[in-house]
């Protein structure tokens, strides 16, 4: 198995950040002083992968138009003399090798999956949810990939999570054979807490083997109506072994508001130019917090 793909699925309506997403995109949500897709993109491209579909649906030609090139604003910006935001922006445009297909009707993940069918042509792929940004040294689909390589079956990414958060995710069975890593007895998607077999839950990263595809075709909608991929993984797992990966790295889902908020605290951090003046901002807010 080789891993050369990577799909995004960005077709969901991102009703958690409404009512910012009725007009924008939760993938185009500003993260500091970028888009929360472009670090979904940057962290395929530092994992070895440069070709990449990405899956959107009504209103998302934003997320087009931002990997695009710009040719105006490059005009602009050379003929300012502004050479380090013209090299920012013409590299946003040349990232990657990136396709589009629209998911026409809001059916779930799974659906969104099986639009990618004819794009990854019947190689293994890597799948990484739009609205998750993971930070870590080594890419978290990086992880994954090492781990289907050479194992030769399909993984998922996985994290603990509170008891009382498990009907939020997807969550697996299994059983510890390596240090973070499992092989998964079964899945199940959203369970109540009473009802979990773990608190170790599926988050946005994966690897797929192609007869994914086919287990989706026959899932019948699942939790909200929708196709879900977690019960087309359980269908496979009768036909071949699946691992989970416990994923190295601080994980975001920027598509609450409250971890939105966290992401552009914590990211801008990170960025030396920034870090002082946000420290300065964070005290100051809390100084007229606490004194009413």
């Amino acid at each position: 198995m080789k891993v050369r793909k990577a799909v995004i699925p960005a077709a969901g309506l991102g009703t958690r950040m409404l009512p910012i997403t009725k007009s924008m995109p939760k993938e185009m949500l500003p993260i500091v002083d970028r888009p929360v897709i472009h670090y979904v993109v940057e962290e395929a491209i530092k994992a070895g992968i440069d070709d990449i579909l990405i899956i959107t649906g009504k209103g998302k030609r934003a997320i087009e138009d931002y990997f695009d090139r710009s040719f105006e604003l490059e005009y602009y910006l050379r003929e300012k003399g502004k050479i380090d935001e013209l090299r920012q922006i013409e590299e946003i445009g040349e990232m990657a090798d990136i396709h589009y297909v629209r998911q026409k009707k809001p059916l779930g993940l799974g659906d969104a999956i099986l639009h990618a069918e004819k794009h990854v042509n019947g190689e293994s792929f890597a799948v990484l949810l739009g609205d998750d940004i993971i930070i870590s040294n080594k890419p978290a689909i990086g992880q994954l990939i090492e781990v289907a390589e050479r194992r030769n079956s399909p993984v998922v990414g996985v994290e603990h999570v509170p008891h009382e958060l498990v009907d939020k995710y997807g969550i697996i069975d299994g059983k510890k054979i390596e240090d973070d890593l499992y092989r998964i007895k079964t899945l199940i998607e959203k369970p109540i807490p009473k009802e979990a077999p773990s608190n170790i839950a599926i988050i946005g990263r994966y690897v797929l083997t192609p007869d994914v595809f086919d287990a989706l075709r026959e899932t019948p909608p699942g939790k909200g109506g929708e196709i879900q991929l977690t019960d087309a993984l359980r269908t496979l797992l009768d036909e071949r072994e699946m691992f989970a990966r416990r994923v190295a790295g601080k994980r975001y889902d920027v598509g609450s508001k409250a971890g939105f908020i966290r992401a552009n605290l914590e990211l801008s951090l990170t960025r030396e130019e920034l870090r002082d003046e946000v420290i300065k901002l964070m005290e100051s807010i809390l100084r007229e917090v606490r004194d009413g």
